[in-house]
């Protein structure tokens, strides 16, 4: 069974309400942990992060996510007044 198929069938049996925090290393406690309250976050390189605690030892965790991040749909420039200035 390939890895895909292995993740796909995990979140088919979990559901959607059992989803599992990542799992990130502790560099304190030198090992595998599952991160607590983890928010996922944009690096200023454009790639998605999830930083969190360790349930143990409370040391901040951080784990990097694979692809880069959705540009903002923010447009670059102002847009003009809706209502031009009256001149007198």
């Amino acid at each position: 069974m390939a890895a895909t198929e292995k993740r796909m069938k995990r979140f088919e049996v979990a559901g959607p309400q059992e989803l599992d925090m990542p799992e990130g290393y502790c560099v304190k406690c030198k090992a595998k942990k599952e991160i607590v309250e983890g928010v996922e976050e944009v690096m200023k390189n454009g790639r998605k992060a999830i930083k969190g605690k360790c349930p143990t030892c409370g040391t901040v965790m951080f784990k990097i996510l694979g692809g880069k991040a959705a540009p903002s749909a923010t447009p670059a420039t102002p847009a003009a007044p809706a209502t031009p200035p009256s001149a007198s």
